[in-house]
């Protein structure tokens, strides 16, 4: 048996294990989690989710905020916020906004359409999409499964691959994680490079919590969890 079949056997005993633990109503205790970035190891900013719990319905705040700097002066600027709607489970709706160097773009998401549909308005995509497409924040593990994720900055549809890479045991702040090892990549071969996804998550394998991610554009990318409640 080759490497990579033995992987896809692997990781298709994880998904049929772990299916009926990765949806949202899995992350019922979650109240925060947060994340440090790091860009060519050297830390510009955070990455911060906020859950609150009201009944059947969870709704998802996060804020990313970094800026990099040479010689002191801000040479890049970067805010995005987003808030995720869900009720008994099911997502609802997403909205997002974000200023990307002085470059606004947004994402409105919603499932209040006529044909069981994703309605998506967003700065680089406007139209429909299946409602097994998922927002791309990476906090729900259910993304692994899932043919594509919208793009939370500007609504812009990935088709992907996910590759399960191995069980990894990582390092962050001075404590050790099981995790499970994921990359993600675009299936569309003619985008722009600067397009393209290719980006390597880690999951914690007891509670699916993401706890890292990584990608090179224009440096090497990590986002480090800092803290979790």
């Amino acid at each position: 048996m080759t490497r990579n079949k033995a992987l896809i056997i692997i990781f298709s005993l994880i998904i049929l294990t772990s299916k009926a633990f990765a949806h949202v109503s899995h992350y019922s205790s979650l109240n925060k989690l947060e994340f440090d970035i790091y860009r060519n190891n050297k830390h510009i900013g955070t990455h911060i989710f906020n859950f609150k719990k009201s009944n059947d319905d969870l709704i998802v705040e996060s804020e990313v905020k970094f800026q990099i700097k040479k010689l002191g002066l801000v040479l890049y600027k970067y805010r995005a916020v987003g808030t995720e709607f869900y009720n008994k489970g099911k997502f609802i709706k997403y909205t997002g906004k974000t200023n990307q160097n002085g470059k606004d773009k947004y994402a409105n998401i919603t499932t209040e359409t006529n044909d069981g549909m994703l309605l998506i308005d967003g700065s680089s995509y406007k139209g429909k999409a299946p409602t097994n497409f998922l927002v791309g924040t990476w906090w729900n593990h259910e993304i692994t499964q899932a043919k594509a994720q919208i793009s939370a900055i500007s609504g812009r549809i990935i088709e992907q691959k996910v590759v399960f890479l191995g069980k990894e045991t990582i390092n962050l702040n001075g404590k050790n994680y099981k995790t499970l090892h994921f990359n993600f990549s675009s299936t569309d071969k003619k985008l722009d490079k600067d397009k393209k996804l290719n980006t390597d998550i880690w999951y914690d394998e007891e509670t699916l919590n993401w706890v890292k991610a990584s990608f090179d554009k224009k440096g090497k990318w990590e986002y480090r969890l800092k803290s979790v409640r």
